[in-house]
């Protein structure tokens, strides 16, 4: 998803993506062209216009509401958030996995109660606003602010994955059934039909002359898209727990001093290197960070001479490291995407091995006797 860092909310970085500013100008222009004009006609086109931005960046914020509710859920509850990241369709709290079947469900469920509330308040506060004298524009921003977030709460209730609903279902089956795996399974393949359910639903309108289906049939598209994803992620869990790192590094790993330089590099051979990623090690023989070869390769020819390895390496702090011990379904929980699924295993120090795509796919065919519901999982495709 490309976003970009706006800042930190709850000492939690937050993300916008290029949609975002789209959407914001795509609601504003409804908003004041069709939606205010016919619930408060014979207003001026700049009044229209500035109340009609003024909603589209409080829906937003409403958006972030909700998000921010996901996030500070979870960190109260010891779960790990890496960052919130808002789009069009409303956004994405990236966070660890719940331990418990309760800390799922109070994590899924505040964002929607969230955005009921803030609903219900905004709707009441226009409805309070309407018998107002010169306040009638406002009261109709406000109730559009609230009905458009009680839409999006009961929305987000669907159980449907990738919506809270979904999550909600998967808390709920994790504890009559007490096994996560299959829990998550199941609710994933729910997502996967409410989804088509809902694509078929936006074409139908679409053929009743309703244009509003095309943006259904797309939200119907993603959350079947998504909810795939997340049941070929669950299958691959489930085949993968238990076990270790170690079983799953590749060892003895070539390794590059990280004060070569790039000509130095390639004059040894280095540019031969049958691997798109090498760990790099400092004069001690300790990692220090990860280089891939398509950054060698874009290094002028010129400038060979004077750049050395670690200036193009992605340092050790931004890169996954692991024991050899560690669970491999929890390093790939956490793994960090600079380097995409590049796992460092590091004892004592030293660098004993690596997991890469193909390791984790070798792994994933061993241990493909255990069986999840509704049959074998394919072979994944790591990247």
């Amino acid at each position: 998803m490309r976003s970009f860092r706006i800042g930190r909310i709850f000492g939690v970085p937050l993300r916008l993506h290029w949609s975002v500013p789209l959407l914001v100008l795509v609601i504003g222009f409804g908003l004041g062209r069709s939606t205010l004009p016919a619930w408060v006609p014979d207003r001026s086109s700049t009044v229209y216009a500035t109340a009609a931005v003024l909603g589209a960046v409080l829906l937003a914020v409403s958006l972030l509401l909700h998000e921010a509710a996901h996030a500070v859920a979870a960190r109260r509850c010891g779960i790990d958030v890496e960052d919130v990241t808002l789009w069009a369709l409303g956004g994405v709290t990236r966070m660890g996995r719940p331990r418990t079947a309760g800390v799922a469900l109070w994590v899924a469920v505040v964002g929607p109660l969230t955005s009921l509330v803030f609903g219900g308040a905004a709707l009441g506060a226009g409805i309070g606003l309407h018998a107002a004298s010169g306040l009638a524009l406002y009261a109709a921003l406000l109730a559009w602010l609230g009905w458009a977030n009680l839409l999006l709460g009961v929305f987000n209730l669907l159980p449907a994955v990738p919506l809270d609903g979904g999550r909600v279902l998967h808390a709920v089956i994790w504890m009559a059934t007490k096994d996560r795996d299959r829990s998550e399974l199941a609710a994933d393949r729910g997502g996967q039909i409410i989804g088509a359910l809902i694509v078929a639903a936006g074409w139908f309108m679409i053929l009743r002359g309703a244009p509003g289906g095309l943006w259904l049939a797309v939200i119907g598209l993603f959350i079947t898209f998504t909810a795939g994803v997340e049941r070929r992620r669950a299958a691959i869990s489930a085949a993968l727990r238990g076990v270790r790192v170690g079983d799953a590094m590749s060892a003895p790993v070539t390794t590059v001093s990280d004060w070569l330089t790039v000509d130095r590099f390639i004059e040894d051979g280095g540019g031969r290197a049958g691997h798109s990623v090498l760990p790099l090690t400092d004069l001690n023989g300790s990692p220090t960070g990860i280089v891939q070869l398509r950054s060698i390769a874009m290094v002028p020819v010129e400038h060979r001479p004077e750049v050395r390895m670690r200036d193009l390496a992605v340092p050790l702090s931004q890169c996954t490291v692991a024991a050899p011990d560690d669970l491999l379904n929890d390093v790939v929980d956490g793994v960090r995407t600079q380097v995409g699924l590049h796992i460092l295993v590091v004892e004592a120090r030293r660098l004993v091995g690596i997991v890469t795509p193909h390791d984790l796919t070798r792994t994933f065919e061993r241990h493909t006797v255990r069986r999840t519901a509704g049959g074998a999982a394919a072979p994944p495709r790591w990247r």
